[in-house]
């Protein structure tokens, strides 16, 4: 079954969207938009922004998943992974 979603996006002055990186990923990259750099001391928590405003139809969800290499490499992740955006 084919099925056209719309999905309604308003992108910040400057923030990029989603990509998919590689061939046969089964997820997008989404980046950071930042001011200022942002610094994490062990045990912080902060929320980083991406400038993506995304408008989705009921009964759909974005989840937003850390990465699993900088995850584990840098103990960096999302804290209620996934993050779900309905």
């Amino acid at each position: 079954m084919d099925e056209n979603i719309l999905v309604k996006c308003k992108v910040s002055s400057g923030a990029l969207l989603p990509i998919y990186k590689t061939s046969g990923a089964s997820g997008a990259d989404i980046c950071a938009f930042l001011e200022e750099d942002v610094t994490l001391l062990p045990g912080d928590t902060k929320i980083i922004p991406t400038g993506v405003f995304l408008e989705l139809p009921d009964n759909y969800e974005i989840q937003l998943r850390p990465r699993s290499g900088l995850a584990a490499n840098n103990s960096i992740t999302v804290v209620n992974t996934p993050g779900t955006i309905d």
